[in-house]
């Protein structure tokens, strides 16, 4: 009789995500319990997800301190899609400057209020599908909208949960679309609310893209990107 071994490759890493979450929880207690993403203090203050959308818009390739700064401004003045679609580009401009692209993007979030009034009647659609038909949403921002807007569950995938998932073994993806996918797929619905806040911050105070704390971190044990790091800081 021959017994044939099948090859089952095994996952890179060792703990799964629902334990991953809880040590992030616990590290970020212990480290910077202060802080919060900017589109986590634009849910605590409203839950508008008119200024979600726009909050999220305004945030590509930018810092949260400054897309908090100019969404504090922008709102104090345009904080409904009909005084925003009425607005000129260029009474937008310095209010959101601190963002960066500043005339680019005044004129998206204008184009955006202006549809969300002519063709959703002044409410943001609640649907990926809607939303994805408007000017400068992709699936990070229309996924934003949806969970922190609406507390809708989906798994917004910036460069902060992209990088992590694929650092902790869960995924091994190259673009955040198919890192999206895998999560949507693989983790329990649960817990997608609560992964895009928690990995961003994570990823700003923890596991940065740059000089990232691993000694510091709770999951350096089981996070293949965080051993192979200090190991070779231990041989180097």
């Amino acid at each position: 009789m021959v017994t044939i071994y099948l090859s089952i490759p095994l996952p890179k890493s060792l703990v799964d995500v629902p334990y991953a979450l809880t040590k992030i929880k616990e590290m970020l207690q212990s480290i910077a319990p202060e802080t919060e993403t900017a589109l986590g203090e634009l849910s605590a203050e409203s839950e508008d997800p008119f200024r979600i959308l726009i909050g999220t818009i305004l945030s590509h390739r930018t810092r949260d301190t400054n897309t908090t700064k100019a969404c504090n401004q922008l709102f104090a003045i345009y904080d409904t899609p009909e005084k925003l679609a009425a607005a000129d580009p260029s009474q937008l401009e310095p209010l959101i400057k601190p963002v960066g692209f500043y005339r680019v993007k005044s004129r998206r979030i204008k184009e955006v209020a202006e549809l969300i009034v002519n063709r959703f009647g002044g409410k943001v659609p609640d649907t990926l599908e809607e939303l994805l038909s408007l000017p400068a949403v992709g699936r990070k921002t229309a996924n934003c909208v949806l969970v922190y807007g609406f507390n809708k569950p989906a798994i917004p995938v910036d460069t902060h949960v992209h990088r992590i998932m694929n650092r902790l073994g869960f995924v091994s993806t190259k673009t955040p679309e198919e890192t999206e996918g895998a999560l949507t797929k693989n983790v329990d619905k649960k817990y997608w609310l609560e992964i895009n806040d928690l990995l961003v911050r994570f990823g700003q105070e923890i596991c940065r893209p740059v000089n990232p704390r691993c000694k510091d971190c709770l999951l350096k044990e089981a996070c293949p990107y965080g051993k192979d790091r200090l190991r070779a800081e231990i041989r180097g």
